[in-house]
C-alpha cells in the first residue's frame, strides 16, 4: 500500500495518523524503551494479491515495554514495508482497526493485529521481499521506529490452466496438452500472460494420487504452454508452476484423458 491514508509522511517519517492521538505530531521527539519480537506476518506464508481486491493478513506480535511505561502511555502496531527502513519507505501497510492485546506480564504484551493489503495501492515493480517491524507511539504521537524484523514475500497472483487433446485417444497416439500462465497485474488490475517461465508437464494415472513430471517447457511471450506426450494409460495431464520471489507457485486441475 502506498504510504499515504493510514502511513503517512510526517517530518520524514512514517507516522499512522490515524491512530495517532488529537495531539500528534507535536514539536519534539521521544524514544520509547520498547521492543517488538516474535512477529509471524500471514502465519509464516507469503502474502498473495490478486488483481482486484484487498486480502486480509493476520499478524502476531509480542511487545515488551520499561516497567516505567504504561500501557496507556503508548501505541504499537505491527507494519511490513518494502525498502530499507520504514522512515524512508514509499510502500508498507499497517493495521486499519486497533490491535488486540493482552498482558502477559507488567512489562510484556502479546497482541494480535490485520493488514489490509490492497491491490489498488501496489505496483508490479515492488513485489517480493517486504519487511516485518514495527512502530510505537507515545502520548504525543511520536514515533519510535524497529526495522528489519524479518521478510515476508508479498507476491502477484498467479493462474494456470490445462487442455489435453484428443479426447479420447488411442494407445500410442500423440495427446497435445495447451495452457496458459498468467499472473496479477496490479496496476491494470488484470491478469496477463507471464512469459519466459519453465512450466512442468505432469501426469497423474488414474487411481494414483502422485503427479510425476514428465517434461519441462517454457511459457510464450503471453505466457501460452503448448506440449506434445505419448498417450499410455488413463490418466490426468496439468501444468504446474513453481513460482519465484515475485510471483505465486500454482498448479493447474487436472484434465482427464481416456485412453483406448
Amino acid at each position: 500500500m502506498r504510504i499515504r491514508a493510514t502511513v503517512a509522511a510526517v517530518s520524514g517519517a512514517l507516522a499512522l495518523s490515524a491512530f495517532v492521538a488529537p495531539a500528534a505530531h507535536a514539536a519534539g521527539s521521544t524514544t520509547l524503551d520498547i521492543t517488538f519480537s516474535n512477529m509471524t506476518v500471514n502465519a509464516g506464508k507469503a502474502i498473495v494479491v490478486p488483481a482486484t481486491g484487498t486480502v486480509k493478513v493476520p499478524v502476531t506480535y509480542k511487545v515488551t515495554h520499561a516497567a516505567s511505561l504504561s500501557t496507556s502511555d503508548f501505541y504499537a502496531v505491527p507494519v511490513i514495508y518494502h525498502g530499507t527502513s520504514i522512515k524512508t519507505s514509499e510502500y508498507g501497510v499497517a493495521p486499519d482497526t486497533d490491535p488486540t492485546c493482552t498482558n502477559t506480564s507488567s512489562t510484556v504484551q502479546s497482541c494480535k493485529a490485520t493488514l489490509n493489503v490492497s491491490r489498488a495501492d501496489l505496483v508490479n515493480s515492488i513485489a517480493g521481499t517486504w519487511q516485518k517491524g514495527g512502530i510505537a507511539f507515545d502520548k504525543d504521537g511520536n514515533p519510535t521506529f524497529q526495522d528489519a524484523m524479518g521478510k515476508v514475500l508479498v507476491q502477484r497472483q498467479s493462474k494456470l490452466t490445462v487442455n489435453a487433446t484428443p479426447e479420447p485417444v488411442k494407445k500410442g497416439k500423440t495427446i497435445t496438452v495447451t495452457g496458459s500462465l498468467t499472473r496479477a497485474n496490479w496496476e491494470s488490475g488484470k491478469y496477463a500472460g507471464y512469459g519466459s517461465q519453465s512450466v512442468k508437464l505432469q501426469f497423474r494415472k488414474k487411481g494414483s494420487t502422485t503427479y510425476t513430471t514428465l517434461k519441462t517447457v517454457k511459457s510464450s511471450s503471453t505466457g501460452a504452454l503448448k506440449t506434445t506426450t505419448t498417450a499410455s494409460v488413463d490418466g490426468y495431464y496439468r501444468y504446474s508452476f513453481a513460482g519465484t520471489s515475485t510471483t505465486q507457485a500454482v498448479s493447474a486441475t487436472g484434465d482427464y484423458v481416456d485412453v483406448q
